[in-house]
């Protein structure tokens, strides 16, 4: 897969890449992922990227002229122009299924949002899909875009260690249930012990376990009521 990400920040990305699970993924070359730069392709000396919004407003608007040139800069790279994704607060919320549905895909153009957000008419010049990771606010939409590449990365074929370490995730499966409690050495840790089913050698019991305890954990999940006084913006 071929991801390229366009920002105002690329430098915000050098630490991400090169971790654990994507440096070694990029190195053996199951994933390929190029950084843009949008300001270069903005006109005039100043390379000036966002502007007032008409009809008056507080802050800025990135405007289309050099987002949609570094759209269809990296586009023009490969036959395959791949998916454009927009960071955006009214975009599609960003669960597992949709992780799925975009690793199915051969390559994604992630566009980080800036300021107030997109010009809107970039979306419709690029026939872009929109995305928000969260109800929250952001600084911009590279955090987010880390977030995509991360989840979707993981799904690679190779990436993982262990394959099945996928399927057993959260929110993975067709019953989506977060995943319950595990434990490691030691036994005992300051009075709590390591529940007698795991340690019994009997799978059968382990598995039944495991899925009552991520039944009980989705179903705290689903009950737990948001904090009241919190933001409901969505993330750029």
């Amino acid at each position: 897969m071929r991801i390229d990400i366009l920002t105002l920040f690329p430098d915000m990305f050098t630490g991400f890449l090169q971790g654990s699970l994507l440096g070694a993924a990029r190195e053996k070359g199951l994933v390929d992922i190029r950084l843009v730069d949008i300001r270069d392709f903005a006109e005039g000396p100043h390379r000036q990227v966002d502007d007032r919004p008409f009809g008056g407003g507080p802050g800025m608007l990135l405007m289309p002229g050099p987002v949609v040139a570094s759209i269809e800069h990296v586009q023009g790279q490969a036959t395959d122009p791949g998916q454009v994704i927009l960071f955006t607060p009214g975009g599609r919320r960003l669960d597992q299924p949709l992780v799925e549905e975009l690793a199915r895909r051969e390559r994604l153009v992630l566009v980080c949002g800036r300021y107030e957000g997109f010009d809107a008419r970039v979306a419709q010049t690029v026939g872009a899909e929109e995305i928000s990771i969260g109800d929250y606010v952001l600084s911009g939409g590279e955090v987010a875009a880390m977030v995509v590449v991360d989840a979707v990365a993981r799904l690679l074929p190779g990436v993982l260690g262990h394959e099945e370490s996928a399927r057993q995730d959260s929110f993975s499966g067709h019953e989506r249930l977060v995943e319950g409690p595990q434990y490691t050495r030691p036994r005992e840790f300051r009075g709590l012990h390591v529940p007698e089913v795991l340690l019994s050698g009997d799978h059968r019991r382990i598995e039944a376990w495991r899925h009552e305890q991520a039944v009980a954990a989705t179903s705290r999940r689903a009950t737990a009521t948001p904090t009241p006084g919190m933001s409901r913006r969505s993330d750029p």
